[in-house]
């Protein structure tokens, strides 16, 4: 019996592993060469007077846009990519914990018969105001 619990647990591990894999690691690779570029320069400029508000970078917006759209495996593989203090890590965190994979999630909040409206307005929202307060009291500190 502990033979076949341990068999089960580690074929479910490495297919959890690999699942996790397959977005976190090409977003790395993606994440990183767009580093290498003048691109990412472009990016920073673009967002970072919108990342200002969070005490963010502006390379930080693909992380939120990656978290928000895909899912968050791939935002932490960006995460990982980028050069980031663990307060823009904790930042970026505490607001992807709000808002998500917002394709997929909006879809099964239509399917509760939820509001779509009120569900992205109350997950985002809450997202901006928490990564407004974590952000400058982390300045503070």
């Amino acid at each position: 019996m502990l033979l076949n619990s341990i068999k089960t647990g580690t074929k479910k591990g490495l297919e959890t592993t690999w699942l996790l894999a397959k977005v976190m690691v090409p977003v790395y690779i993606i994440v990183t060469i767009i580093n290498s570029t003048p691109l990412i320069d472009w990016i920073t400029v673009l967002f970072e007077p919108l990342m200002g508000i969070f005490n963010l970078p502006g390379e930080a917006a693909i992380v939120l846009v990656l978290g928000n759209v895909l899912n968050i495996y791939a935002a932490i593989g960006a995460m990982k990519a980028i050069d980031l203090t663990i307060l823009q890590i904790t930042i970026l965190s505490i607001m992807l914990s709000f808002s998500h994979s917002l394709l997929v999630e909006t879809a099964v909040v239509k399917k509760l018969g939820f509001k779509v409206s009120h569900a992205l307005l109350i997950r985002m929202g809450l997202a901006v105001l928490f990564g407004i307060i974590v952000g400058r009291v982390g300045a503070l500190i």
